[in-house]
């Protein structure tokens, strides 16, 4: 609320200075052009009160001092906008109207503010309804302001549907909540719905300077700075925060003020703690850390920082204009621009994890020191460390480099050509060194390497026959094929009927692919060497292998719950089931006892 508005008495009794009213009500907004970052809500608000498009129920929604209640007064003020010239509703709110002051005070009499969280149930709302349909006292509307609408009871919704759905012409609701999706679908399908956004760093800063202007205060932009980003997007909280910093300072706000307030650590000291993190100067880093402890940062704030500044770093990489935020110091903008050039992407990312997984240890420590002091030691040993595919790519490259290009196919480096000699097994990988950075190891073999030998040119024969004799072969082949939607298809779709050297009859199940035996004609040829005959035949044919392992599996949980020890269990436990039988060391099975093989169970199947 503006200061000329709400000024109040300058004295109470005889000369007694007048109370003292903290900065979040003093500078309270009444009108719609005071409100700070919610344009888009008052354009529509505007457009619509200029049309005569005005709605019956309002639902505004935003986190805590984004300013929803405040924006519900006005809105209020502006429905029952009335002066001397001026009858009819208006966003324009420039002049005091007759209603004005004791809606922003919260004392018209139809202007009816109820906190949700203290009138939850159905009685509250039934009291409400009875009362709508009396017309207002004085204003041209009566209007129901419900703070934290989402405590209201399942029944007090319930009740408030059919009068929020058509309430009388002289009535309005408006609902503030910060929990928008415990609001019953019902209730918001009958209201226009307003977000207000989280208040913009830069926006907060030019706020929070006039008013400190307005107070006489003397602030530092690093203050200020520093108050925008602990509010977190809140008015409400960054004028209370300035509030306490004003007390704290007597008079005058300094960043180191703000920062020893707010158990901050100082930016640029954070902007140095991540240069130490990122050359891998463990010992740097932690006397850094130290340092900032030491001054009273706090162990998991200083953290939070570093994550922030890493998060800037990547973000102008992407984004350089990011560097124009209002809330950025100089030294943040100049250096993480820099270290935006130099530090990859693949870094930073890896740094963000650490650090989202490394504060929640802190915090939850009770040496959040020592918490703190590991996770940087993490860091900076990791900052140098290649990804999985550099370091593949790394001895990929050193193994084509000691072995030469000339490799017949088929001689991996390494294999021992039966002459006595072979060829130097070198493996490489990179270890984090004593000083974060990183240094090579090798593992060399200990014979030395024969002379220079070229292999002779593998004889070029005719691929062997592979012998099919069952499904389960064929399984078998596609297994190893690792041709796994193939075998699925097998072991499910087709029923056997008759297995001869170079020929297979078959029958099909209904759910069967029409291609399916033109694939099996195909892959048989290329997995086995020679050339099948696969035919479908009319006769029935056995269990599909599919049929065969479900059947296995029925049998042994009849046989499980037949057994006389895992009944005492069943009826020892009532409600327990069995969901696995597993036999350790069953004897191999008699292959006379059926016609065909049997595919013995996947590992992951019950049985």
């Amino acid at each position: 609320m503006s200061e000329a508005g709400n000024s109040g008495p300058k004295s109470l009794d005889d000369g007694k200075a007048a109370a003292y009213r903290v900065l979040a009500r003093k500078y309270r907004p009444s009108n719609f052009s005071e409100l700070v970052g919610q344009e888009p809500m008052v354009r529509t608000l505007t457009n619509a009160f200029a049309t005569g498009r005005i709605a019956q129920a309002w639902m505004l929604t935003g986190v805590r001092g984004v300013g929803k209640t405040t924006t519900a007064r006005i809105l209020a003020r502006a429905l029952n906008y009335k002066t001397s010239t001026v009858d009819q509703p208006s966003v324009d709110l420039a002049v005091l109207g007759e209603h004005c002051q004791a809606i922003m005070e919260g004392r018209h009499v139809d202007v009816i503010e109820m906190d949700a969280a203290s009138h939850t149930g159905i009685d509250d709302i039934r009291d409400i309804i009875e009362r709508v349909r009396y017309a207002p006292v004085s204003a041209r509307y009566k209007v129901y302001i419900i703070d934290e609408v989402h405590m209201l009871s399942t029944q007090a919704f319930n009740g408030l549907l059919k009068t929020l759905e058509e309430p009388p012409p002289h009535v309005k609701f408006i609902f503030a909540t910060t929990e928008i999706r415990k609001v019953p679908i019902t209730v918001l399908s009958r209201c226009q719905r307003f977000d207000l956004r989280r208040i913009d760093a830069g926006a907060l800063v030019a706020h929070l300077s006039s008013i400190a202007a307005k107070e006489g205060i003397s602030v530092d932009d690093d203050a200020l700075a520093m108050i925008a980003r602990a509010a977190e997007g809140s008015a409400r909280d960054s004028l209370s925060i300035l509030d306490q910093a004003i007390a704290h300072g007597a008079g005058s706000v300094g960043a180191e003020a703000v920062r020893a307030m707010l158990g901050l650590a100082d930016r640029a000291r954070i902007v140095d703690l991540f240069e130490h993190v990122m050359k891998g100067d463990v010992a740097a880093a932690l006397g850094e850390f130290r340092a900032q402890y030491d001054t009273g940062a706090d162990p998991a704030a200083v953290l939070t920082d570093l994550a922030e500044f890493n998060h800037l770093v990547t973000r102008l990489r992407f984004v350089p204009s990011a560097m124009d935020d209002a809330s950025l110091s100089q030294d943040e903008r100049e250096r993480g621009a820099d270290f935006a050039r130099a530090l990859s992407v693949r870094v930073l990312s890896r740094t963000w994890q650490m650090l989202l997984k490394g504060i929640p240890e802190v915090q939850s420590s009770n040496r959040p020191v020592s918490a703190a002091e590991m996770v940087l030691i993490r860091l900076a040993h990791a900052a140098d460390l290649p990804t999985l595919d550099e370091a593949l790519r790394s001895l990929d490259g050193t193994t084509s480099a000691q072995n030469g290009a000339s490799r017949p196919n088929g001689v991996p480096a390494g294999f021992d050509n039966g002459n006595g000699g072979g060829a130097s097994a070198v493996a490489q990988t990179r270890m984090p060194s004593g000083a974060g950075g990183a240094q090579t190891m090798r593992l060399v073999e200990a014979r030395p390497a024969p002379a220079a030998f070229v292999a002779p040119p593998a004889p070029v024969s005719e691929p062997q026959q592979v012998p099919v004799r069952s499904l389960a072969d064929i399984v078998a082949l596609a297994d190893a094929q690792r041709d796994i939607a193939f075998k699925v298809l097998v072991k499910r779709c087709i029923r056997p009927v008759r297995f001869e050297p170079g020929r297979i009859d078959v029958s099909l199940t209904d759910d069967a692919p029409k291609l399916l035996l033109n694939d099996l004609t195909t892959k048989l040829r290329a997995w086995t060497g020679r050339s099948w005959l696969v035919s479908l035949s009319k006769e029935e044919g056995g269990q599909t292998l599919a049929e065969m392992e479900s059947t296995k599996r029925e049998n042994a949980f009849l046989d499980a719950r037949s057994d006389p020890t895992v009944a005492a269990i069943l009826a020892r436990f009532p409600g327990a089931k069995i969901i696995d039988v597993r036999i350790p060391d069953a004897p191999e099975a008699d292959t006379t006892e059926a016609d065909m093989p049997v595919e013995p169970p996947a590992d992951d199947d019950e049985t």
